[in-house]
């Protein structure tokens, strides 16, 4: 069978038999893949526990039939460490990894932008550098701009008008003017609004400085928008704790 290698995020695994495991992973140059990983449920397994979810690999794989199989395993990151044993960043790395899932549709097609960008938030969430819900917010919007759901939140998402605008619709594609708002739009604050540029562009310092309720409202928008431009819910969303200004714990210090 012919070997390639790539780099790769472990977005989820499922038993297979007695000791193998399937692991849907987030390569950097192949987009998402499906691979066997033969025995690593024994303990003698030389790289059962580098692909676990929230680990980053350096992999060599067999091209199979239907799915692939891993034959090489390196740890890049473990960032599970620094993200199980915390609640508030475990249940924002399971929308992570679950977004990621849902937003790469086919398989063995490249997403780099959404792979370096799921890096990039685990990393960060496994720090603690930033908070849950910053590091989610901000990673629910740029993975949904890249997949080519970019919300607007100056001009008109529908006639392209100069904002500020008021009214934020997610049918819609994000903020509108009055001319074109639909009924039961949202009224975000201001404050909401700048909030959420700052988060879409990567605006630390902005994002940073904006008060819990302007937070929870953005939050919100957030979910709705991503909710209705993925027709439902992400099944891990119900879990998160995410309040804002909360010290979480760091599990390595425990």
């Amino acid at each position: 069978m012919p070997l390639y290698r790539d780099q790769a995020i472990v977005l989820r695994t499922q038993k297979l038999g007695e000791a193998d495991r399937i692991a849907t992973l987030l390569t950097r140059a192949h987009g998402k893949v499906r691979a066997v990983a033969k025995g690593v449920r024994r303990t003698s397994s030389r790289f059962g526990a580098r692909l676990e979810p929230f680990s980053h690999v350096d992999l060599q794989l067999a091209t199979g039939r239907t799915l692939d199989v891993v034959t090489q395993a390196e740890s890049i990151a473990a960032y599970g460490e620094g993200i199980v044993g915390d609640y508030a960043r475990y249940t924002a790395g399971t929308v992570l990894l679950e977004t990621a899932d849902r937003l790469v549709v086919e398989e063995k097609e490249p997403a780099t932008q959404q792979h370096l960008l799921l890096a990039g938030a685990l990393r960060v969430l496994s720090t603690g550098e930033r908070e849950p819900s910053l590091v989610l917010d901000a990673f629910l919007l740029r993975s949904l701009a890249i997949a080519g759901y970019a919300p607007s939140f100056d001009d008109c998402a529908r006639c392209g008008e100069p904002g500020p605008h008021r009214a934020f619709n997610p049918a819609s594609g994000g903020m509108v003017c009055t001319s074109c708002r639909p009924p039961a739009s949202a009224m975000p604050a201001q404050a909401t609004v700048t909030h959420l540029a700052a988060l879409l562009t990567g605006n630390w310092p902005a994002a940073t400085q904006a008060d819990p309720k302007t937070r929870r409202e953005s939050t919100g928008l957030i979910a709705a928008f991503f909710t209705y431009h993925q027709d439902n819910q992400l099944r891990s969303f119900p879990h998160l704790d995410l309040t804002p200004n909360t010290p979480t714990r760091n599990p390595q210090s425990a």
